[in-house]
């Protein structure tokens, strides 16, 4: 008989197989995605966990293997901002990226987002994005910008309102990569808009306000 959690793995593998197939006739160098998200009682539970990391980290061996296979450099994930997402604070983000490149075919990079991090941690350095960006430079080829405030809230553009109180300097970002040696990376805006008035209509606006803003610093 099939056995389900088998056979739903499976169908998950070959989904990111296809993402693999795209991003070569795309010709990017790269695929990537969050590592995997748990149950509620997956997480909860120590050693269902376990085992569910284990699994999360052989099926993207296997991804890794096929990708490697097709001609991809690496492949990328993006460390969240709760235990149930992986990677959500300094220290789990740094054992995942350890354990899942051990035996890959093919390395495993992430994709830093500015903006993550777990607001119940004890430790302030896991919600400052400065902190993440020193630590993981070199492991990260691309980086997720936002506007963050203190309370991590939205996916803000980087507009003279929230750049007012928001956290991220474009200076500080590119001085700190500079600094820790980092020649070549993305710098991606990911930015979230309500499908409501007036958002929408603004939309454009704001992302050219926004790229305005990083280039300015960027090209200086």
């Amino acid at each position: 008989l099939a056995h389900p959690d088998r056979d739903i793995r499976l169908f998950w593998i070959d989904w990111f197989k296809r993402y693999v197939d795209i991003s070569v006739e795309l010709g990017s160098p790269s695929m990537g995605s969050h590592f995997g998200i748990f149950t509620a009682n997956d997480n909860n539970d120590p050693v269902r966990r376990a085992e569910r990391r284990a699994q999360n980290i052989e099926g993207w061996h296997d991804i890794g293997h096929y990708a490697k296979g097709k001609g991809l450099a690496f492949l990328s994930w993006e460390p969240m901002s709760i235990s149930r997402e992986q990677g959500e604070n300094l220290e789990e983000c740094r054992k995942l990226q350890e354990d899942v490149n051990i035996s890959s075919s093919i390395p495993f990079k992430i994709c830093l987002d500015v903006d993550h991090g777990d607001i119940t941690s004890s430790n302030p350095d896991d919600t400052n994005p400065y902190v993440w960006l020193k630590k993981f430079a070199k492991d990260s080829p691309l980086i997720h910008l936002k506007q963050s405030s203190h309370d991590k809230g939205g996916h803000w553009p980087f507009t003279a309102e929230h750049n007012k109180n928001g956290r991220i300097e474009p200076e500080k970002v590119v001085d700190l990569l500079q600094k820790e040696g980092v020649k070549d990376v993305e710098l991606i805006l990911e930015l979230s808009f309500r499908e409501r008035e007036p958002s929408d209509s603004t939309v454009i606006k704001v992302l050219k306000e926004s790229v305005q803003y990083w280039r300015s610093s960027v090209e200086d």
